[in-house]
């Protein structure tokens, strides 16, 4: 099948109509995410800098760009003109850098905290006791050029579908608590990024609000 094909059948299976699909186009050729464009989507997701960077150039300007993979602070300065969402938010010194970044050219730049919900320990995140140590820290309420939209996890790669599920309900449970707290007003917390094209059914049962789907569009990943 082809890409419009392909997320037609995703889309179908979709147990949240309401939940944003955020096309993983990373190694993809332009001609790819061009095709997906014109089916529609407007929302891609890249994890490396100088690719979200080369293809911003040539997509049309209301393209989204979202950032999901690790990010480093030193390479923030590249995408934090034109990027829609950070989603990998794993460190505070990271958040600080983006605000600094944000600052710099007066941009409010929106982010996800990526919250470490998986067994694995290759996951990249916040644990709780390090997000509950920067939401109460002083530094943090000085932050002026980020707007924290939510939070992202990935759960552990395993076909064992009632851990998957666990850990998207711990994530979305810590979501809601953290809603009931007072937060400063840069916080407004109302994404969930959990989900890939293996286990965003569950991620949908369990509460995400965007999915970040790449194989069962594009098909595999060039090496």
């Amino acid at each position: 099948m082809g890409i419009k094909a392909n997320l037609e059948s995703v889309k179908s299976t979709f147990r949240n109509p309401d939940c944003l699909l955020v096309a993983v186009s990373k190694t993809k050729p332009i001609e790819d995410l061009r095709e997906a464009y014109e089916a529609g989507i407007r929302d891609f997701g890249e994890n490396k800098v100088q690719e979200i960077q080369e293809k911003q150039l040539e997509m049309p300007a209301d393209t989204r760009w979202h950032m999901i993979g690790h990010l480093q602070s030193n390479k923030v300065k590249y995408i934090a003109p034109f990027v829609h969402l950070i989603h990998g938010v794993d460190s505070f010194k990271l958040l600080q850098e983006i605000n600094k970044q944000g600052k710099k050219i007066d941009r409010v730049i929106p982010c996800l905290l990526q919250i470490h919900i998986a067994e694995e320990e290759s996951k990249f995140g916040f644990d709780q006791a390090e997000l509950q140590e920067m939401l109460n820290s002083r530094e943090f309420l000085e932050l002026t050029h980020v707007r924290i939209a939510g939070l992202m996890g990935m759960a552990t790669f395993t076909d064992n579908q009632d851990q998957v599920r666990k850990e998207f309900r711990g994530l979305k449970d810590l979501f809601e608590k953290l809603k009931t707290r007072k937060l400063p007003n840069f916080v407004q917390l109302v994404e969930i990024s959990m989900g890939m094209s293996g286990d965003y059914l569950i991620a949908q049962e369990e509460g995400s609000t965007m999915v970040r789907i790449g194989s069962a569009i594009f098909g595999s990943r060039s090496k």
